[in-house]
């Protein structure tokens, strides 16, 4: 079957490497194929993962202000919690659904970025998010060294374009 046989089921060289987002379409198959599983129960995925970063670093619960002497087990009840949790799923379910697009993703990215930026929010606190992400990954989803170098890549990618618009806020305080 051969090369043209994967040309045709993957749209081109599914190993070819987009300069752009250095993904390639093996890749975002592999990404959107796994995101696809966490983005069907998006509230209580994301719900679970915002969980794993206030324990990983307690600092971040401050910034949801909603949240101030709420439970752990109480957070789901609260609306303004539950729309930022929807939020942040959706935009990152916009990011993985557009790998293809890579251009579009670097807008999104910059647009979250800059949001973050007015909120003080820093570099760290999306590497701590990065941890959680990944524990999920291999411990719910039990995802394969393949799929997970590929969101490896795709993360190293997203985060790239957040920071720009993040960091103009640490370069100019």
């Amino acid at each position: 079957m051969g090369s043209w046989y994967s040309r045709l089921l993957w749209g081109g060289d599914p190993d070819e490497v987009n300069p752009v987002s250095g993904l390639s379409r093996r890749d975002i198959y592999l990404v959107q194929k796994s995101w696809a599983v966490v983005y069907a129960d998006a509230l209580a995925n994301g719900t679970e993962l915002f969980k794993g970063l206030f324990r990983v670093d307690p600092t971040t619960l401050t910034f949801f202000k909603m949240l101030k002497n709420v439970p752990e087990e109480e957070f789901g009840n609260n609306f303004q919690f539950r729309a930022h949790v929807l939020n942040l799923m959706t935009s990152f379910n916009q990011a993985v659904i557009n790998l293809h697009q890579p251009e579009v993703v670097i807008v999104l990215m910059n647009k979250l970025g800059e949001s973050h930026r007015k909120r003080r929010i820093v570099k760290s606190h999306f590497d701590d998010l990065k941890g959680v992400l990944v524990k999920m990954f291999i411990e719910v989803l039990k995802l394969d060294e393949s799929t997970l170098g590929s969101w490896g890549k795709t993360v190293d990618f997203l985060y790239k374009h957040i920071f720009e618009t993040l960091s103009k806020n640490e370069m100019t305080s």
